[in-house]
Order: C-alpha cells, then structure tokens, then sequence
C-alpha cells in the first residue's frame, strides 16, 4: 500500500501521503504500483469524455479537454518530460549538454512542437473514439502510458544521474512486473475492441516503439531520468489511443 500511496503522490494531484523517506526501496514499489494509477486517471478521463460528449459537446473539442483535464490531474510533469526529451534530442553535442538542455526550465521549439502534435494528435483520437462510443479504449490508452514506464525502468537500464527521480527509479523492475501488467492490459485492450485481436495489437506496437525511444534516449543521455519517463508515458499514451481509432 505504501507503493500505492506514493504512486498516486507522485503522479496525480490527489492529495494523498506516500511514505515520509522516499529511497530506492519504495521508488520502487511506487513504479510497480504506476499502472494503477493509469488505471485510475484513464476510468476518470473515460467518464469526463463521455460526460462531455453527452451534453451535446463536439468529440474533438471534449477530447481535447479531455487531454487538457488528465495534464491537470498529473501536474503537467508528464507533459514537461515529453518536451524536455525532445528538446535534449535536438540539441547537439555530448550527453552533458543535452541534459543540461534537458534542465534549463525552458521549453525550446522542438519542445514545443512535440507537445502540440502529441497532445494534439491525443485530443483528436479521443474524440473519435468518443464519436464511436469507444471510451473504454481511452482508459487503456492511458492505462498504456504507466505500464511503459515500469518497462523503461527495468533492470539494465542505468539512470544517466546519481540524483533525481532517475536515480530513485531506474533498474528497480524486473521484466516479469512489466509482463505481470501487459497481460491484463491486452485482455481489456481485447475486451473493447472489435475485431477482439486489434486492441492488443496496438498495445504490443506503442508499448516495442516506445521501448526503442528510451534505448535511443539511454544512448543520447547516458541514462534515464525522469523526463524521458514523462516522455515514454505521453507518446505510449498517443500511439495506443490512435491505433485504437482504426
């Protein structure tokens, strides 16, 4: 439960307690508890998006307030790690400097353009979606994001920092927690999809391309920190709730 607490302090504006010392030990049952979470967040913008769409709103606008709501709930961190990835790949040089590019406050244009087609691209895939009355594929689309991060934060994968989230998070999961969370994730990916087979499908491809981006992040970096989490979370997210759209 103490993971679950945590999970949720760290990643969700509910004003809940974790544990008061906060070491590798409970980073680590905080990530393995990040899935639910997801599961939480994606049930709350599944229940907005079709609040939204029933009271007579355009899909696209309440899937775009839908996105705008669930970046809310998670403090915007999600959305600041995506646009200081981007950023730290665009930048030239060695791993020093994209990651001091990566921590400058700012948000650079390769940030910035990153953000409005991800959350651009996640608004307009929720609102076809809601158009088609799938709102349970937004859930698993969330849902989606926090498992690719337990994924990202398996054993292997060094933190490119002795401090920060990176430090706390990196190698504490084993590959078995990540599948132990995939396998529920396509059972309800195949629940609300039709033919039954596509849903997992799509999970299975955003889940292997965003394994490549933190490779390619842990080549570029020297490591994983904390944005490039945010940054695996978002585009999971986008690439699960566009494929769900087919």
């Amino acid at each position: 439960m103490s993971g679950v607490l945590l999970a949720f302090s760290w990643l969700t504006v509910l004003p809940l307690r974790g544990p008061d010392s906060v070491d590798r030990v409970s980073g680590r049952r905080a990530i393995r508890a990040a899935p639910v979470t997801g599961v939480a967040l994606g049930v709350l913008a599944a229940v907005l998006l079709w609040a939204l769409v029933s009271a007579g709103l355009d899909p696209a606008l309440a899937g775009l307030m839908t996105v705008g709501a669930h970046a809310l709930a998670t403090r915007g961190m999600h959305i600041d790690g995506l646009s200081d990835t981007v950023d730290g790949l665009g930048c030239y040089g060695p791993p020093e400097r994209a990651r001091a590019v990566m921590h400058s406050g700012g948000a650079g244009p390769f940030g910035v353009c990153a953000l409005v087609i991800c959350l651009g691209a996640q608004g307009l895939a929720f609102g076809s979606l809601a158009a088609a009355g799938q709102f349970a594929c937004v859930a698993v689309a969330v849902a989606a994001g926090r498992v690719a991060v337990v994924f990202a934060c398996r054993r292997g994968i060094p933190a490119s920092s002795t401090e920060g989230f990176g430090a706390l998070v990196a190698e504490t999961q084993s590959p078995w927690t990540g599948i132990a969370w995939t396998v529920p994730l396509l059972a309800a990916a195949a629940w609300c999809t039709s033919p039954w087979w596509q849903g997992p499908i799509v999970v299975a491809v955003a889940l292997t391309l965003t394994a490549f981006l933190v490779a390619h992040c842990v080549r570029r970096f020297a490591g994983l920190n904390g944005d490039v989490l945010g940054a695996v979370l978002e585009i999971t997210v986008t690439i699960s709730a566009i494929g769900l759209t087919f």
